[in-house]
């Protein structure tokens, strides 16, 4: 006789597109839910307002530039950014995305699929301030979570995602962990990055990158040190403009104009 076999992962239909989410990623906070998934779901979108930023900073800087246009997204959940770039730049721009948790990589390799993004590429992988390998924590995806906000480092301070989370040998599993520096690209443009906590290790691990390139970034800095971002950013030629839970960084070369 066979067990029961919970449905996770489901597809839903969105104004991103068709995308497989979790319809277990949500959590009840004092705000309201939060979830990648609850908001497709529930609304058939998942922040728009932070969507619609970044495709008209990858316009203008194609407008400004006059060349094709490349985007990095750092932890990429599974992909509604990712999608909609890599839609928006059909025939200039190429996506490249990264995501941690092994589950969610599938689901964010599948969104790439169905949309028939054939300019976005996935990496399982952690981005840090090292390459190697990161013992992330094992998350049951039947249990009712905000699997987005998962921190791959234990600390003080972890967010309670919905669920116990382990940090132990027995509680994790290993995850290949690499550094932006060591991602051979001819060029990079824009960067997203939003990995609860290891903002700072990313840009740490892509110094070159950012001397060489000077790309934009969009930066979450909830749960980092945010003058010690600021003070990085600062020291790498960069200005920042704080936009709620993130920091929108240019370079001071950058000849596009932001108005905030």
């Amino acid at each position: 006789m066979r067990s029961n076999r919970p449905s996770a992962f489901v597809i839903a239909p969105s104004e991103h597109g068709t995308l497989i989410v979790n319809r277990n990623d949500f959590r009840q906070v004092d705000t309201g839910v939060i979830g990648v998934g609850a908001q497709i779901l529930n609304t058939q979108r998942f922040d728009h307002k932070e969507v619609n930023l970044v495709l008209g900073l990858l316009s203008k800087r194609r407008q400004i530039y006059k060349k094709d246009i490349m985007a990095l997204d750092c932890g990429a959940n599974i992909g509604v950014h990712t999608v909609e770039w890599a839609r928006h730049m059909h025939g200039w721009g190429q996506v490249h995305a990264f995501e941690a948790q092994e589950r969610i990589y599938y689901a964010l390799a599948g969104n790439i699929a169905i949309n028939n993004c054939s300019n976005a590429r996935a990496t399982w992988a952690a981005v840090g301030a090292k390459g190697g390998t990161l013992d992330v924590p094992k998350v049951d995806y039947n249990l009712p979570s905000s699997f987005g906000s998962l921190e791959l480092r234990k600390s003080a301070t972890n967010e309670d995602i919905g669920q116990d989370i382990r940090y132990d040998k027995s509680g994790t599993y290993e995850v290949p962990m690499i550094t932006l520096d060591s991602v051979k690209l001819s060029q990079v443009d824009f960067i997203k990055i939003d990995v609860e906590g290891m903002e700072i290790d990313v840009l740490q691990g892509a110094a070159k990158l950012l001397k060489k390139h000077r790309p934009m970034m969009l930066i979450e800095h909830i749960k980092t040190d945010t003058k010690v971002l600021i003070d990085m950013l600062t020291s790498f030629g960069y200005r920042h403009y704080t936009l709620g839970i993130n920091i929108l960084a240019v370079h001071e070369s950058d000849k596009i104009e932001i108005t905030v």
